[in-house]
């Protein structure tokens, strides 16, 4: 009877046991990470101690493919590697330091962009949506539109042959980032050079408030407005204590076509061009970007258009332009007014009465000052409708 319970006692104080080394032993799998130290090179061969793991082995393929990586390589160092075979005919655990440091460099990128590190990037190529970058054979995408301001094309008319000459520029050169996306699941990295900027030009705008006026030159002309670029106000004060860098610190700032004048523009590049020195008000501080005005330093011309044009006057003008909504007509240079496309039939029958660049006789139906519109009808449609109405009465 005891030698039976005794029997027993033990089985369980086995089975407890094997299942305590079950739990704490590391069984190695394919693709987990481990850690050596080396104890061989060869030629063809590094071998690798594991400690209670066994021996790990790095064939030639994988030292040929990353030659720099074992380049210094000696033995005594330790070295990372991602497990490729956990046994092999010869008992040994083949290693992969490829698939190791491809690990790691995801791990490092992840970590710089969770802490907003600084990353050097070599760009390798260029397309017309941004540039091609290669981290340690990890290749990552910089769109244009997270350029740096002084890096970013101002090309004319948007032509993309010409956005890509600019960029390729930049390409087997080296540049400062910061990681806004690292995804190794789908193999997607995103880097940002103008990120590099966000702390900085957060101070300098602090400087500055909506209203102030600044004095700059015209960067770059595109369809939907203009740049400027102007000294900060740090910088104007080192200039005049003859303490300037040879690169002046500069801000800036989108002048959007609707702000370049009070008249309707269709073209930026016809009223401004780069190398114009002007002055512009800042009328918006939004994060890092910079909204400034033109137009808000010229005289209102609708301020004036109250008394020259009132409800029911008869007006010439001249048509400049059709939208699904009527025609633009043109009174005087600065003043504008719509004919709605409801005085037509439809929108065939106003192109079909209404000629651009011709002059017509108007009648004012409504002046709104305070949001620059006004509406028209043509006078000669109106004189007959009001003789039909007259004509009703009598």
């Amino acid at each position: 009877m005891t030698e039976t319970k005794t029997t027993k006692t033990q089985t369980k104080d086995n089975e407890l046991m094997s299942e305590l080394v079950r739990l704490h032993t590391f069984v190695p799998q394919v693709d987990d990470l481990v850690e050596g130290t080396v104890v061989e090179i060869g030629k063809n061969i590094i071998f690798v101690d594991l400690g209670s793991l066994g021996t790990g082995i790095i064939f030639g393929r994988e030292i040929k493919e990353n030659r720099q990586l074992f380049k210094e390589l000696k033995s005594g160092d330790k070295i990372s590697a991602v497990i490729a075979e956990p046994e092999n005919n010869d008992g040994y655990i083949e290693l992969s330091v490829k698939k190791a440091f491809r690990e790691q460099t995801w791990n490092s990128l992840d970590e710089a962009r969770k802490n907003k590190e600084t990353i050097m990037v070599k760009i390798t190529a260029a397309n017309r949506g941004g540039l091609i970058i290669n981290l340690n054979g990890i290749v990552g995408f910089l769109p244009v539109s997270q350029l740096a301001t002084e890096n970013y094309p101002r090309v004319e008319e948007g032509d993309k042959n010409k956005i890509l000459q600019h960029l390729n520029k930049f390409v087997n050169k080296e540049m400062a980032v910061k990681v806004i996306d690292a995804d190794p699941t789908q193999e997607k990295l995103i880097v940002s050079e103008k990120a590099m900027e966000a702390k900085k030009l957060k101070e300098v705008l602090s400087q500055y408030k909506v209203g102030e006026i600044v004095e700059g030159e015209i960067s770059g002309v595109v369809d939907f407005g203009a740049f400027i670029k102007f000294k900060t106000k740090q910088t104007a004060a080192e200039d005049e204590a003859e303490e300037a860098s040879s690169q002046p610190d500069m801000l800036e700032g989108l002048i959007h076509i609707s702000e370049l004048d009070w008249q309707l523009i269709e073209d930026p590049r016809k009223i401004i061009r780069v190398g114009d020195k002007v002055k512009a008000q800042i009328i918006g501080i939004d994060k890092d970007r910079l909204s400034l005005s033109l137009k808000a330093l010229k005289e209102d011309p609708w301020a004036k258009a109250a008394n020259k044009y009132k409800e029911g006057k008869k007006v010439k003008g001249a048509v400049t332009k059709f939208n699904p909504f009527g025609a633009f007509v043109q009174l005087d240079k600065d003043i504008q007014g719509l004919i709605h496309v409801s005085e037509f039939q439809d929108q065939d029958a106003m192109r079909a009465q209404l000629e651009i660049g011709k002059d017509y006789d108007f009648k004012i139906t409504s002046v709104d000052i305070k949001s620059h519109k006004m509406a028209l009808t043509l006078a000669q449609k109106k004189a007959a409708e009001e003789k039909a109405v007259s004509t009703e009465k009598e």
